[in-house]
């Protein structure tokens, strides 16, 4: 199934959580995910299955000084 992950448009397996796209993408970290223009609580990340045509935007948290 497509979604559009931070503008690109990408082919995902079904059934796919926040969690697993994210151990596929060798994402980790602190980050923040916006699904559907929403941002969705870290807590949820495992609960959420994906549906096609989701728009996601995932950003790291940069610290600075």
């Amino acid at each position: 199934m497509q979604v559009t992950i931070n503008g690109e448009l990408r082919n995902v397996s079904e059934n796919l959580t926040i969690i697993d796209l994210l151990n596929e993408m060798k994402i980790d970290g602190k980050i923040a995910v916006e699904v559907n223009q929403e941002i969705l609580p870290r807590s949820q990340f495992g609960d959420y299955h994906l549906k096609p045509g989701d728009t996601l935007e995932i950003v790291h948290a940069i610290g600075g000084g």
